[in-house]
């Protein structure tokens, strides 16, 4: 017998197929900017499949929230270490 229940990485998959009307309708950085998303959604694809939630989308957003959490502190990492080394010229 076959799997009657899609893995998380297939159901994502649809699930970035059926936003296609909507990244077309996007223009420049958006487009871009979607893309990302998703792809932050495919990086994190493991973690979310573990999460087991029944609504695909709570894994989804909280694939994109963690990737832009990572930024956040990346920056903020970033402009401490800029801080500091203008504090110490």
């Amino acid at each position: 017998m076959g799997r009657t229940v899609p893995s998380y990485r297939q159901a994502l998959e649809g699930e970035v197929r059926r936003w296609k009307g909507f990244r077309k309708a996007l223009r420049g950085k958006d487009v871009d900017a979607f893309d990302e998303m998703m792809k932050v959604c495919r990086i994190y694809a493991s973690a979310a499949g573990m999460a087991t939630r029944p609504v695909l989308a709570e894994a989804m957003f909280m694939s994109i929230l963690l990737g832009q959490q990572k930024k956040l502190m990346e920056i903020r990492e970033s402009l401490e270490r800029l801080e500091k080394q203008l504090h110490q010229t």
